[in-house]
C-alpha cells in the first residue's frame, strides 16, 4: 500500500507541540537521556496482567504487523511483530484532580467492551468512575499500514468542569516476553516528545496527538508514575531514564489543547527512531484513515465466508472467526497461536516466557478445521503449508513451538501427529485443495502416519498434555488418520503401505476396550452400568495382568493426591471414539459411559451445563479462588460443551446439541471471548469468580472457538462435519475387524484371541526365536520391512487352541546380538 508523506500535516502536527522545525531538514534523531536517573533499580518482581480478555485484534494483511489485547477497559498485552511475543503489560490512564481525588481506570472505573462492528476488531470501550465523577470513551484499533496500536479517547467530566482533572498516561514495557531487564527513558523523535523502552533488539514508543505536559521514567514499585500519583495526585517526578530493571513510563496528557479528545500511538521497531517513525507517520495520517482501511478488509474477509443464521439472539459466530483469524501470525503465515494470553497471568512473571501465545499443532489442527467449516478455504491452504513447513524430520511436530518451529516443551502428543493428515483430507473433501494440494502434501502425510506407526498407538502424552498410555481421544484420532493416510497412499500408487495402514488401524481398533473398558467397577457399580471408557490406562509394559488395573499419575496436584487407579478417571475424551467413526453413539458401551461422565463430571450452571476434563483434574484455581500455582482444582471446560454438542448431534437430537451451542453462546464474556476454563461452584465475587462465568484461565481460548463454529456448521448441515468418511464406512458400515493382535515393545500385548495371527512389530530388522509347545518345536521367523520404519513377523498362531502359550525372542540380525528375554503371549478365547 503506498504511502504518500503529508508534509503540511507534519508541519502541523509538530506546531501543536510548539516546535518550529523546517520539515525539509529533518534527520532521524533519538535524544540522549538525561543524568537524572530514576532511583529504585531494578524495581518489584515483574508479573503479566489478567488473563480475562475482552477483546484481541490485529489488522488483515502483511504491513502491521502489531495484536493488541484488552481488558478491564485498558490495553494489556501488544504483541509485535509476532504474535507470540508481547511487549507490554498494560496501558491504562489514572484520573486525579491534583490534590485529593486518585482513580486508575482499570480499578475504579465500570468497564463495558463492545466491537465497533460485527466481526471486525476495532473496540470500542466505556470506562466509566465508580465514583461518578468521570466517563472515558475509547476506540481502539491496529493501524493497518504501520505496527502501531492507536487509541482515541475522550475524557467526560461527568461531575465538575474538564479543567478540575487531570490525566495521566502509564504504560508498563515487557519487550520480548519479559518485565525485566527493560530500559525505558524519556526522549524525542523529530523533535516530538515521546516515551520510549527497549530490550534486546526491539523498542517501542509512545505519543500523543496533544503535548505532554509531564513525563517521567521510572522502576516499577519505586519510582514509577503510579507510586508518584498516588502520594501527590499529580506528577511531581520527572525521571528522565530508567535502566535495565521492571520499568514504567507515565505522562500527562495536556487535557486543556485535547478539549478533551485526544489520540495514544503506541508502535515498534527494531530501535527507537524506527518506533518513533512508526507512531508520528500513524499520528500524521490520522486516527479515522486507519479506521475506515481497516474496517474495509475485515468486512471483505468476513464476506467471504460461508454464512450460517444465527441459532440464538447471542450469535458469536462473526465474533469467534474473527478470533481465528486475529490469531495468525504474518511473518509465519498459516501459524495460528493458541491464545493471546497468559493464564492466570497476575501470578505470573518471566519464567512463563511463551503463556499460551505458542502453536500448538493440535489447537492449530482444530483452529483450521474451524476456518474449513467457515468456508475459509485460502486459510486453510495456508495453514497446510505452515504445518508441512514445521514438521520434524522424523513426521512428528513439536508438543509446542515458537512459530518459526523451535520446541518450547518436549513432550510428544501422538494427536498432534495424527490431527494434520484429518486435516488434508477435510480440507480434500470440502474442495480446499488446488489441484495438486493432495500430491503436494502426501510426503508430510507419510511421514506422519509412518511416525503414528513406529509409536503408536500409545501416547507420551494425552491431549491434556499430562500422562503416557493409552487414550481414547488419541486412539481414535490415530485410527482415523491411518485410514485417511491408508487412502492417499492407493491414490498414489502405494498398495503394500495402504494395506499394512490399514492391519494398524484394524488391529488397533479391535483392541481398544481391552486396552481402555472397565468393567464391575465400583463406579460401574455405583452408576448402575456394567463399564466404561477410563480416561487413559498405562502403557501395557507386561507387568500388570491388565494396563487396565495400574494407577495414573494425576498432574498439579499435591502429592499425597498425585495418583489414581486407571479405572476410577473418566474423561469426556471417550466421546472421541464416536466423533471420529470408531463407535456408534448408540453403541452400549458409549452410553455407558456418558452415564458414568455425566454422573462424575457434569455440572449444571445457570448459563447451562459443563463438563470437567477429569475427575480429581487440578488444572485450575483453588478452592479459596487463588491463582493456579501448579497445583489446584480443575474447572469447567466450555470446549467439552460443544464436544457433546457434536455427540448429541450423532445421536439424532439436534435439539439438544442446540441448548449446548446456546450453553457456550452464554459462556463467553460481554466481548464475545470463550475462555478455557469457567467457574464451576458458588461465587467468590471478590475475585471476579462467578458460577458459570469466565474464570482467571485462558481466553480467548482458540480452540473453543473453534469447536463453536464447527458445532455451527454441523447443526446447519444437520451432520458433525469433520466425521471421517474412512472410519465410519470401515467399522460402522462394514464392520471391519481384525486378523491380527499385535505385540510391540511400546505394548507388550499379554493375550491372544483364538483364530488371530500375532503380529510383531520391531524398529530394527530381526529374527524372531518362538514356539508354542514350551520350546520343544523351535521356528525362526524373518522380518519384513513395512517401508515405514516398522519390521513386522506374523507367527502363524491361527490354529492355536485356547490355553496356549506362545514364547519367543528376538535375533537383532544388524548387531548381531539376542535379546535375551523370553516373551510370553497367552491364547484366549476371551482376551
Amino acid at each position: 500500500m503506498k504511502e504518500a508523506v503529508d508534509r503540511n500535516a507534519l508541519t502541523t502536527l509538530l506546531a501543536t507541540f510548539g516546535l518550529d522545525h523546517d520539515v525539509g531538514k529533518l534527520t532521524p534523531q533519538i535524544m540522549n537521556a538525561t543524568p537524572d536517573a530514576a532511583p529504585g533499580w531494578p524495581g518489584i518482581p515483574a508479573r503479566w496482567t489478567s488473563s480475562a480478555k475482552t477483546g484481541v485484534g490485529t489488522a488483515l494483511g502483511a504491513t502491521s504487523r502489531v495484536w493488541y489485547t484488552l481488558s478491564h477497559g485498558i490495553l494489556n498485552e501488544v504483541y509485535f511483530p509476532r504474535p507470540d511475543q508481547a511487549h507490554t503489560r498494560d496501558l491504562g490512564l489514572i484520573v486525579t484532580d491534583g490534590v485529593t481525588f486518585f482513580s486508575e481506570e482499570k480499578r475504579h472505573a465500570r468497564s463495558k467492551t463492545t466491537y465497533g462492528r460485527e466481526g471486525i476488531p476495532t473496540h470500542r470501550l466505556i470506562n466509566t468512575c465508580r465514583d461518578g465523577r468521570y466517563r472515558l470513551e475509547k476506540q481502539i484499533l491496529a493501524d493497518p499500514r504501520r505496527d502501531v496500536v492507536l487509541q482515541r479517547i475522550q475524557f467526560v467530566a461527568l461531575r465538575g468542569a474538564l479543567s478540575d482533572y487531570r490525566v495521566y498516561v502509564l504504560l508498563a514495557p515487557h519487550i520480548a516476553n519479559c518485565g525485566n531487564g527493560n530500559t525505558a527513558w524519556v526522549g524525542e523523535y523529530k523533535g516530538v516528545p515521546m516515551l520510549f523502552a527497549e530490550r534486546r533488539g526491539t523498542a517501542l514508543a509512545l505519543a500523543c496527538s496533544v503535548p505532554w505536559l509531564k513525563r517521567s521514567a521510572g522502576f516499577v514499585g519505586f519510582s514509577d508514575g503510579y507510586q508518584d500519583l498516588i502520594r501527590h495526585k499529580h506528577m511531581t517526578w520527572e525521571y528522565q531514564r530508567a535502566e535495565n530493571g521492571n520499568v514504567a513510563l507515565t505522562a500527562e496528557v495536556d487535557l486543556a489543547t485535547a478539549a478533551g479528545t485526544f489520540v495514544l500511538a503506541l508502535g515498534f521497531g527494531w530501535n527507537a527512531a524506527a518506533a518513533g517513525h512508526q507512531v508520528l507517520a500513524s499520528l500524521i495520517q490520522g486516527f479515522d484513515a486507519a479506521r475506515s482501511d481497516v474496517i474495509s478488509a475485515w468486512q471483505d474477509w468476513q464476506s467471504s465466508l460461508r454464512p450460517l443464521a444465527p441459532a440464538t439472539p447471542r450469535d458469536l459466530y462473526p465474533v469467534s472467526t474473527a478470533i481465528l483469524r486475529t490469531h495468525e501470525a504474518k511473518g509465519f503465515s498459516g501459524g495460528i497461536i493458541a491464545s493471546l494470553s497468559i493464564p492466570w497471568g497476575s501470578a505470573k512473571g518471566d519464567e512463563d516466557l511463551g503463556g499460551y501465545h505458542l502453536i500448538w499443532p493440535r489447537d492449530l489442527a482444530e483452529s483450521a478445521g474451524a476456518l474449513l467449516a467457515a468456508g475459509a478455504k485460502s486459510d486453510i491452504r495456508r495453514v497446510l503449508h505452515y504445518l508441512h513447513v514445521t514438521q520434524d524430520a522424523d513426521g512428528h511436530w513439536p508438543q509446542n513451538m515458537w512459530l518459526e518451529g523451535t520446541p518450547r516443551w518436549d513432550g510428544i502428543q501422538m494427536d498432534e501427529t495424527a490431527l494434520p493428515i484429518l486435516l488434508v483430507d477435510l480440507a480434500r473433501r470440502e474442495g480446499a485443495l488446488e489441484a495438486d494440494g493432495v500430491a503436494a502434501l502426501w510426503p508430510m502425510v507419510h511421514r506422519a502416519a509412518a511416525f503414528i506407526v513406529c509409536n503408536g498407538p500409545v501416547t507420551q502424552q494425552d491431549r491434556w498434555e499430562e500422562d503416557p498410555g493409552y487414550s481414547p481421544f488419541t486412539l481414535a484420532v490415530e485410527i482415523a488418520a491411518l485410514l485417511v493416510a491408508a487412502e492417499l497412499a492407493v491414490a498414489h500408487g502405494e498398495l503394500a503401505l495402504a494395506r499394512y495402514l490399514r492391519e494398524t488401524a484394524d488391529a488397533w481398533n479391535a483392541s481398544i476396550d481391552r486396552w481402555i473398558y472397565v468393567t464391575d467397577t465400583d463406579w460401574a457399580r455405583q452408576i448402575g452400568v456394567d463399564g466404561y471408557y477410563v480416561r487413559i490406562s498405562p502403557v501395557d509394559e507386561g507387568g500388570a495382568a491388565s494396563p487396565l488395573e495400574g494407577f495414573v499419575p494425576i498432574k498439579n496436584r499435591p502429592p499425597d493426591q498425585s495418583t489414581a487407579p486407571a479405572a476410577h478417571l473418566v474423561s469426556p475424551d471417550a466421546l472421541a471414539l464416536v466423533r471420529f467413526g470408531l463407535r456408534a453413539a448408540d453403541d452400549p458401551r458409549i452410553q455407558n459411559t456418558i452415564a458414568v461422565i455425566d454422573a462424575l463430571l457434569r455440572v449444571e450452571t445457570p448459563n447451562g451445563p459443563g463438563w470437567h476434563r477429569y475427575n480429581g483434574d487440578g488444572y485450575g484455581e483453588h478452592e479459596d479462588g487463588s491463582p493456579f500455582d501448579g497445583t489446584g482444582t480443575g474447572r469447567l471446560w466450555p470446549l467439552l460443551t460443544g464436544e457433546r454438542g457434536h455427540y448429541e448431534l450423532a445421536a439424532g437430537r439436534p435439539e439438544a446439541a442446540e441448548k449446548l451451542l446456546r450453553a457456550m453462546e452464554e459462556f463467553a464474556n460481554e466481548g464475545g471471548l470463550l475462555p478455557e476454563q469457567v467457574w464451576d461452584t458458588a461465587d467468590i465475587s471478590e475475585r471476579g469468580l462467578h458460577f458459570g462465568r469466565p474464570s482467571g484461565s485462558a481466553m480467548p481460548l482458540v480452540w473453543a472457538h473453534a469447536e463453536y463454529v464447527k458445532l455451527r456448521r454441523s447443526l446447519a448441515d444437520g451432520r458433525v462435519f469433520d466425521l471421517p468418511t474412512q472410519t465410519t464406512q470401515r467399522y460402522l458400515v462394514d464392520k471391519t475387524g481384525s486378523p491380527h493382535t499385535i505385540w510391540r515393545f511400546n505394548h507388550k500385548s499379554r493375550t491372544l484371541s483364538v483364530g488371530n495371527t500375532l503380529r510383531l512389530e520391531m524398529l530394527a530388522p530381526a529374527i524372531v526365536h518362538w514356539s508354542s509347545d514350551a520350546w520343544r518345536t523351535v521356528h525362526d521367523t524373518e522380518t519384513i520391512d513395512s517401508g515405514i520404519g516398522m519390521y513386522i513377523a506374523d507367527l502363524p498362531t491361527a490354529q492355536l487352541l485356547d490355553g496356549s502359550n506362545i514364547v519367543f525372542t528376538f535375533y537383532w540380525s544388524r548387531v548381531s546380538r539376542w535379546e535375551n528375554v523370553d516373551f510370553t503371549v497367552v491364547v484366549r478365547s476371551t482376551p
